[in-house]
Order: C-alpha cells, then sequence, then structure tokens
C-alpha cells in the first residue's frame, strides 16, 4: 500500500480509503469484519463511516459493525485512522424532534459523544461535517469542535459535499479566531463521469490544504464495466447508472470507454480508481466493497500506472470542465 499526507496535517494515511457504507445494509457483520481484516492485512488504514449508515431504523448500525471490529484486539483501533460524520437526524422513525440532526453545538455534541459509544472508542481521527448547514454559523460550529479536541474526543476536523465557498468560508473563520487548524479534508463527488469539482471544490482544497478524498469513484458502478457485465448475464445497472445507460449518447460514451480499456487489457473500476490517483491534489478515493473480491479488485489499482495514451484517451472521452476559473469566464 501507499501513503499520503493528509492535506497539510502530519497524519499518514492510505491512498485508497476503505467505505463502510454498504456493512449492515449489504453486508453483514461477519463479513464486514471479514472485509476491515483484508484491508488492514493490505495496509489500508483509512477507515469512513457515519453515524447514519444502516439508515431508517437501522441508523447508526455501520458504526456498531465497527465498534464491534474495534472491541475483538486493540490493535485494530490502533492502526486505523477512523473518520465519521455528523449531520443527519439520529432520531427514531416518526420521533423527530428539534436539535437532533445538522450542526448547532447542542447536536454536535451529543452526535460525538453516541458516535463514541457504538464506535466502542474514546476518540475520532477525522470528524466530518456531512453537508452544510445554512441555519448554524461557523463561530458556534468552531466552538463546539475546540471544546471537543480540547476533551480528545475528536483530532481533525474534515468536511464532505461541500462547495468551494463553503470550505473557504469555514477556515476563514476558523483561522480569525484562532482555535482550531480548520478543515483538513473534504469528501466530494468525483470520478471520471463526473468532474464539477474540478470548478471550485477541488481548487478551494487545493488552496487551503485539504486532502480531497472522492466519493462513489466508479459513478454507482458505471465505471464498472457496467456494459460488459450486462452483456454476459451479470449485476445489472441499478440507480445513478441505468439512469445514464438510458440516454443513448451517454450510453455510447460508457461504451467507448469500455473499449478503450479493453484494448489496453486494463479492468475498467480499476481504470477508474487509478486515474483518481493520477489527479492533483488526491488523497484517495473511498472504496465501499460489499465483497472480499471487490477489495482485491480496488487493491490491484493503486499499484496501476496508466500510459499518457491510456490518460489522454480518457480525458477524450470524459472531458473535464477545464481550469478555474478560464473554465467559465473566459
Amino acid at each position: 500500500m501507499k501513503y499520503t499526507q493528509l492535506g497539510r496535517t502530519g497524519l499518514k494515511v492510505s491512498r485508497l480509503v476503505l467505505g463502510t457504507m454498504n456493512f449492515g445494509p449489504q453486508t453483514d457483520e461477519a463479513d464486514s469484519h471479514a472485509i476491515m481484516d483484508a484491508a488492514l492485512d493490505a495496509g489500508i488504514n483509512y477507515f469512513d463511516t457515519a453515524n447514519v449508515y444502516g439508515w431508517g431504523e437501522n441508523k447508526g448500525r455501520t458504526e456498531e459493525i465497527i465498534g464491534n471490529w474495534f472491541a475483538k484486539g486493540a490493535e485494530n483501533r490502533d492502526k486505523v485512522v477512523l473518520a465519521t460524520k455528523v449531520y443527519g437526524n439520529m432520531a427514531a422513525e416518526g420521533d423527530s424532534w428539534p436539535n437532533h440532526d445538522k450542526l448547532s453545538a447542542v447536536n454536535i455534541r451529543r452526535a460525538v459523544d453516541a458516535s463514541l459509544k457504538r464506535l466502542q472508542t474514546d476518540y475520532i481521527d477525522v470528524y466530518q461535517f456531512h453537508h452544510i448547514d445554512r441555519a448554524t454559523p461557523f463561530e458556534e460550529i468552531w466552538q463546539a469542535i475546540d471544546t471537543l479536541i480540547q476533551q480528545g474526543k475528536i483530532l481533525y476536523v474534515g468536511s464532505s459535499n461541500f462547495p468551494g465557498y463553503k470550505i473557504a468560508q469555514a477556515n476563514e473563520i476558523a483561522a480569525r479566531r484562532g482555535g482550531t487548524i480548520g478543515l483538513v479534508s473534504e469528501q466530494c463527488l468525483y470520478n471520471l463521469a463526473e468532474r464539477r469539482a474540478e470548478m471550485e471544490v477541488i481548487p478551494a482544497a487545493q488552496e487551503y490544504g485539504l486532502g480531497v478524498i472522492p466519493w462513489s469513484p466508479l459513478q454507482g458502478g458505471l465505471l464498472g464495466g457496467v456494459i460488459r457485465k450486462e452483456i454476459s448475464g451479470g449485476r445489472r445497472a441499478s440507480g445513478r447508472a441505468a439512469d445514464t445507460l438510458a440516454n443513448p449518447s451517454s450510453r455510447a460514451q460508457i461504451q467507448a470507454y469500455e473499449d478503450l480499456l479493453d484494448k489496453h487489457g486494463i479492468e475498467p473500476g480499476e481504470a477508474a480508481l487509478a486515474w483518481l490517483l493520477t489527479r492533483p491534489g488526491i488523497t484517495g478515493p473511498i472504496v465501499g466493497p460489499r465483497t472480499a473480491e471487490q477489495l482485491d479488485s480496488a487493491l490491484r489499482a493503486v499499484e496501476l500506472e496508466l500510459s499518457e495514451e491510456v490518460l489522454t484517451s480518457l480525458d477524450e472521452i470524459f472531458p473535464g470542465p477545464g481550469p478555474s476559473p478560464e473554465a467559465f469566464a473566459w
């Protein structure tokens, strides 16, 4: 496994991030533990989750699965850089109540303590805001965060799904307060087929020294050889991938992508991950394996070197917006 610094921090993290959203809803606890064992054995030390994972009446279940894995041995927790998120409403379904979601100081305090209990740990390495909260000023958010850092409950703070201007606003206010070092990472939707983050989010992250953690690196399976699987009778596309393939021009684009990689003998999913690892400012993509086999495929991407010919062809098939602000200014 290869490692890099998380943004401007001294924290070393793996170039692949283990996403755990499938733990519980699609992967049972035993298989989830086996995947975490395999990830750690392969050198992946950055595990990402969120308090709402498990979803619906099972919100929090994913954190519980991870906590039970930590409880198996102290070395598990010691080796892992643990990231979780706060924002979503954690009240029981049908029992919504004010101040049980978003980023008010009271909810941040409540959410941290609940996550620590589920995760069976006394600290979180990277505590992430899952979304922007338009109603809560950053002065209040940072005051709550400073307290948690002083208490030793969290070490670093990251964002997720933030626009560029919110990354700037958050870190400028942090700097003026002179407390926390501010955001150190941003999780955003970014992949070959969805490159809008290059317009503002990634430039802002680079300017303020944030590591960028792309989620959905395969665009919901779209970049994982979906047409090939469809033809061979394998798992059919669903959700965002199926909607995209329903458009003839988009389907032709994905077909060109798969044809290119077939010509070079490269697996599509591995190429999509390897491409992200070549991009400026990228710490590492989040991979969310449902099975050990999917984890093995992701691991191969770290060692895959894409030729200039392949990289140029990928840019031709999936052209990005261009540099900011020239892409939209002149």
